[in-house]
């Protein structure tokens, strides 16, 4: 089983009782925005080493890492190959600061793209900006609803109901 395999088992494991989960994920994230708090400091600095360096590095057990990894993936101009990875395996964390933030909204992670150290970074209106462009983007606006007694939308000037609404 990869690393990662184990930990999603670890992290998603539906047999566990709620409050071990609860506790498992509130310290996951205690963890996690420690970390970005660190790599925000220093958002150009591109981190590398082994996944076992970054994880002591970081104050995290290493499968705890692998979860930091997993989530921050999709952010990183050159992703890490996470399912494959072991201990020794060498990744970079060298990512993307828009598409960092934008993923954190989407996440719905207000611990991390409200962190201070954005601020540093994205000047208060962008991150605004940024955060409702993200929020607007997943709002979906359903068509009106074709009645029985209406024209077909198919243009046959036949009712609906005796046309495409059989």
């Amino acid at each position: 089983m990869t690393l990662l395999e184990t930990w999603r088992k670890i992290a998603y494991d539906n047999t566990q009782d709620e409050m071990t989960a609860q506790s498992l994920w509130t310290q996951y994230f205690e963890q996690e925005k420690a970390v970005y708090e660190q790599l925000l400091a220093n958002p150009n600095e591109v981190v590398e080493g082994t996944v076992e360096e970054l994880a002591k590095k970081y104050n995290m057990e290493t499968l705890t890492f692998v979860g930091f990894l997993d989530g921050i993936n999709d952010s990183l101009k050159e992703p890490n190959p996470i399912e494959t990875m072991k201990e020794d395996t060498v990744v970079k964390l060298d990512f993307d600061n828009e598409k960092l933030f934008r993923n954190m909204v989407e996440a719905k992670a207000d611990w991390l793209y409200t962190l201070p150290q954005w601020n540093d970074i994205f000047d208060e209106d962008t991150q605004k900006k940024m955060v409702m462009e993200q929020k607007r983007s997943h709002t979906f606006v359903s068509d009106k609803k074709v009645g029985r007694n209406d024209p077909c939308p198919c243009g046959s000037g036949k009712k609906y109901k005796h046309c495409c609404g059989r």
